[in-house]
């Protein structure tokens, strides 16, 4: 007798095309970072944001921790993703997408949507939110600074988030390949 071919379950896409993703992006995040700058000035009003007295090295420092960050940005997804979805770190991959000239992680296997939205999530905490706190309360603007444009950088994350709303934590999700989102792997 021959077995019937394994088929792969039916899925439901939750992605869209990476046009409109830079589009909603935008429309999260700005004003996202608009009304943390506006907490910041809210809580710091004679802050000095004059690049007065502002050394070069200090500048070229500034931009190496932004540099990094992005590098840990992606890190922070593969990592969680690795270990609230019980993978082994070997089956997600990061690399560099040279035509938007941004790195990425990428969960290879379908992961549980709670332990996929923990990985979303975390880079926006870790790097936005808690740096923009932490720079508010000691009224360090370039350390909230760094916290806000952390925050416009998970733009993207947050919509997939979006994206993922009424799903199951524990339904399967697939990165999808070539859009922004996923796919919701549905049981056999």
């Amino acid at each position: 007798m021959v077995k019937p071919p394994v088929q792969s379950p039916p899925a439901r896409d939750r992605s869209i095309s990476l046009a409109q993703a830079n589009l909603y992006t935008l429309a999260i995040s700005v004003p996202l970072v608009a009304a943390l700058a506006g907490v910041y000035f809210a809580l710091s009003p004679n802050a000095d944001f004059s690049p007065q007295g502002l050394r070069a090295w200090e500048g070229v420092v500034y931009l190496m921790c932004l540099i990094a960050g992005i590098l840990v940005h992606e890190a922070i997804h593969g990592l969680a993703w690795a270990y609230f979805g019980r993978q082994p770190l070997k089956r997600i991959r990061f690399g560099f997408h040279a035509a938007s000239l941004t790195p990425y992680a990428h969960a290879l296997d379908p992961l549980p949507a709670r332990a996929y939205r923990i990985g979303a999530i975390l880079p926006s905490i870790v790097l936005g939110v808690l740096p923009f706190a932490v720079g508010t309360f000691l009224g360090s603007f370039s350390m909230a600074l760094f916290g806000m444009l952390f925050v416009f950088a998970a733009g993207g994350d947050l919509l997939v988030m979006w994206l993922l709303r009424g799903v199951a934590g524990d339904a399967l999700v697939q990165d999808h390949s070539s859009r922004a989102g996923c796919l919701v792997l549905d049981p056999p």
